[in-house]
C-alpha cells in the first residue's frame, strides 16, 4: 500500500481525465467526486472507477466535452439533459437553478437525465445540504436485482441518499445506501480478492442463497429487508428513469465495461427548504440529543471527517499514475 494525499489523488485524476479527452471543467467536477469518495473511505466510488472513466472517454461510452442543457419547465421543476456525459457535470450546471426553485417555492424537484453513472449519491445530496436545503436523491443502475420470489434481474442496486443541513454550512445528517443488502462493488471486490461473501447478500442463477461472489454476479443481489427494500428500489427506478426519460435498469449494460452503449442513467432529487418550519433547527438539535443519549449512538454521518491522506494499493496507484 502507498500513502497518498488528497491533493495527489486530485491531480492524478484530473490529469488522467483531461488526457483521455474530458474538458477541463468537466474533469474538475468528476475529480471532486473521486477525491471526496477516497477521503470518506468510499473506495468503490473513488479511484476504483478512474480507469473505466478514461477507457470510456476514449471509446465514446461517455462524452467528456458535451455541455448539459438545463431547463426550468415549471416553477418547482428543474430538468437537465446530460447529453450522455458525466453526471457530476450535469448536476453542477443545474444546481443553481434547483436551489433557486426550492427557495422560491419551498420545495423543488431536480431531474438529471441521460448521464454516465453518478457513483456516490451522497456527493450530490451533500452539496444541497451545505447550501442550506434538505435533499433526497436516488438513481438506478445496471440490472442485478430480481423481485422477491423471482430470478430475473429487473432493477439495479438503486441507491438512495438523504442529507440534512446543520444551519452552519455543514451536514447534520446523511445516509447514502443501496436498496440491496450490499452494494454491487462489494461483490466484485470480493471476487477480485478471491474471498467469499456472507450468506444473505446474493442468490445464484437458480435463486438459491450463495457465498460465492462469482455465482452471485451470475445471479442476483438481495433487496435489503426483502419486500421493503424491493419497494424502495422500485421507487428509485420510477423516479430516476421514468421521471428523467433515461433508461430502465434492465437496459443498462455493465457500468465498467470499456465499450458499449452510453449508460444513459438518470438521477432524481427532491429539495426542501427547512425555513418553511419556524423551529426546524431547534427540533433537529432535540432529535440529535435523543439519538445520541446512549454512548456509541450517533446520527447517520455525524462526526464524519475527511482524511488528509489515504492508503491506495501499490498496483492500482502505479497503474493509474502511468495512464496517459
Amino acid at each position: 500500500m502507498v500513502e497518498v494525499t488528497l491533493a495527489e489523488i486530485g491531480a492524478l485524476t484530473q490529469r488522467a481525465l483531461t488526457a483521455h479527452g474530458a474538458d477541463e471543467w468537466i474533469a474538475i467536477e468528476v475529480t471532486r467526486a473521486v477525491v471526496e469518495a477516497e477521503a470518506t473511505g468510499n473506495k468503490i466510488c473513488g479511484l476504483y472507477y478512474l480507469e473505466s472513466y478514461c477507457q470510456q472517454l476514449r471509446t465514446g461510452r461517455v462524452n467528456g466535452t458535451v455541455e448539459p442543457v438545463v431547463s426550468r419547465e415549471r416553477p418547482g421543476f428543474v430538468r437537465v439533459d446530460g447529453k450522455l456525459g458525466f453526471a457530476q457535470a450535469a448536476f453542477a450546471k443545474a444546481l443553481p437553478d434547483a436551489l433557486a426553485a426550492a427557495r422560491e417555492n419551498g420545495t423543488a424537484a431536480l431531474a438529471v437525465g441521460h448521464t454516465h453513472t453518478c457513483t456516490s449519491l451522497g456527493f450530490f445530496t451533500g452539496q444541497i445540504a451545505r447550501a442550506g436545503l434538505i435533499a433526497l436523491g436516488m438513481t438506478n443502475a445496471s440490472p442485478i436485482v430480481a423481485p422477491p420470489g423471482g430470478k430475473t434481474r429487473v432493477i439495479g442496486t438503486n441507491p438512495i441518499a438523504f442529507s440534512v443541513p446543520d444551519g452552519q454550512g455543514g451536514v447534520a445528517m446523511q445516509f447514502d445506501q443501496s436498496t440491496t443488502t450490499v452494494a454491487l462493488g462489494k461483490i466484485t471486490m470480493a471476487k477480485a480478492a478471491g474471498q467469499s461473501i456472507p450468506e444473505g447478500w446474493a442468490l445464484d442463477v437458480d435463486g438459491n442463497p450463495t457465498t460465492d461472489p462469482t455465482a452471485a454476479l451470475g445471479g442476483s443481489l438481495v433487496s435489503m429487508g426483502g419486500y421493503k427494500g424491493w419497494g424502495f428500489g422500485l421507487m428509485a427506478e420510477i423516479l430516476a428513469a421514468a421521471m428523467t426519460g433515461s433508461v430502465f435498469s434492465r437496459d443498462v449494460k455493465p457500468l465498467k465495461a470499456p465499450e458499449g452503449p452510453p449508460h444513459n442513467l438518470g438521477q432524481f432529487y427532491m429539495l426542501i427548504d427547512p425555513s418553511a418550519s419556524d423551529d426546524f433547527g431547534a427540533r433537529m438539535v432535540t432529535l440529535a440529543e435523543s439519538v445520541t443519549q446512549d454512548e456509541g449512538a450517533r446520527m447517520p454521518g455525524q462526526g464524519r471527517t475527511l482524511a488528509e491522506t489515504v492508503m491506495v494499493p501499490d498496483a492500482l496507484w502505479g497503474q493509474l499514475s502511468a495512464m496517459r
